[in-house]
C-alpha cells in the first residue's frame, strides 16, 4: 500500500502544484489514485492556506475528494491546527462529514481523548508516532492501542544518509505496536530512503508533496501523481517504463 499525502504544511509559495482548495485537492487526489495511490491523506485548509479542523473547512474538502475517488480519505488532528486540547476535541465532535481515518499524534497533549472520541464516532484512528518524541512509549502503554486502524511511523530525520537508520530505530521503539499494521514514512531528504526501506520490509508507505517536493534524482516534482508513480517504482511495486 502506498498512500498519497497531498499537501501537508506546504502553501502556494512552494509551487503551483501544491493543492489547497477543495477542487484542487480533489483533482490532485484523482490523478494520484490513477497513478496507483491506495489511500489519501489531506490537510484541509482555509482560503488563506491555514490548516483547520473546522467542519466548515473539512466537509467541502472531503466531499470534493470523495466525488472523484473511491479510496479511503483521511485527515489530520495535529495540534498545529488547534493547539488547545479541549478546543481540538470540541472541533472533532462538531464534524458533520466524517473522514475514513484520522491521524492522531500520540506525543501531543490530549491525543488519547481525541482518539477515543474518534473511535466512538466510528472513524478509524491512525496512531502517529514521531521519531524524537515519547510517542512510542505512550502508545505502548495506551489501552487504546489495540483498537487503532494502524500506526503511522513518521521519521523526522531529513538527512538521506541517516534516515534509514533513524527509521529502524523508530521501528525498534515501536516493538509489536499492539499488533497493528505499520505505515512507515520519512520527510524531506529522508523521504526516499525511508520509502525504499518500507518496501523492503513489506510495510505500507506514503509519498506526496507533504513529505517531499523532489524526485529521487533531485528534480522538482511536477505533481502528487508523479511522486506516486515514482514512489511505486522505488517501493518495488512497479518497474519504471523503458
Amino acid at each position: 500500500m502506498v498512500r498519497v499525502c497531498l499537501n501537508g504544511s506546504r502553501s502556494a509559495a512552494d509551487g503551483v502544484s501544491v493543492p489547497i482548495s477543495p477542487e484542487d485537492l480533489a483533482r490532485s487526489a484523482a490523478r494520484a489514485v490513477a497513478a496507483g495511490a491506495t489511500s489519501v491523506h489531506v490537510r484541509p485548509k482555509t482560503p488563506c492556506g491555514h490548516d483547520s479542523l473546522s467542519p466548515r473547512v473539512l466537509a467541502p474538502a472531503l466531499e470534493a475528494i470523495r466525488a472523484r475517488v473511491s479510496v479511503p480519505v483521511g485527515v489530520t488532528t495535529g495540534a498545529w491546527a488547534e493547539p488547545d486540547p479541549t478546543a481540538r476535541l470540541a472541533r472533532v465532535r462538531s464534524w458533520s462529514v466524517l473522514p475514513d481515518f484520522t491521524s492522531v499524534n500520540w506525543h501531543e497533549p490530549g491525543a488519547e481523548a481525541v482518539a477515543e472520541q474518534l473511535l466512538g464516532m466510528g472513524v478509524g484512528v491512525e496512531a502517529g508516532i514521531w521519531s524524537g518524541t515519547d510517542g512510542a512509549a505512550r502508545f505502548a502503554a495506551s489501552l487504546l492501542g489495540p483498537g487503532v486502524l494502524h500506526v503511522l511511523a513518521q521519521v523526522a530525520d531529513p538527512d538521506p544518509a541517516t534516515a534509514e537508520a533513524s527509521a529502524r530505530a523508530l521501528l525498534a521503539e515501536l516493538g509489536t505496536a499492539h499488533g497493528r499494521p505499520v505505515l512507515l514514512h520519512g520527510e524531506e531528504g529522508g523521504t526516499w530512503p525511508v520509502l525504499r526501506l518500507a518496501g523492503r520490509l513489506g510495510l505500507a508507505a506514503r509519498i506526496g508533496l507533504e513529505d517531499t517536493l523532489f524526485l529521487p534524482d533531485g528534480e522538482r516534482a511536477a505533481s502528487n501523481a508523479q511522486l506516486v508513480a515514482e514512489g511505486l517504482v522505488q517501493y518495488g511495486s512497479l518497474q519504471r517504463p523503458s
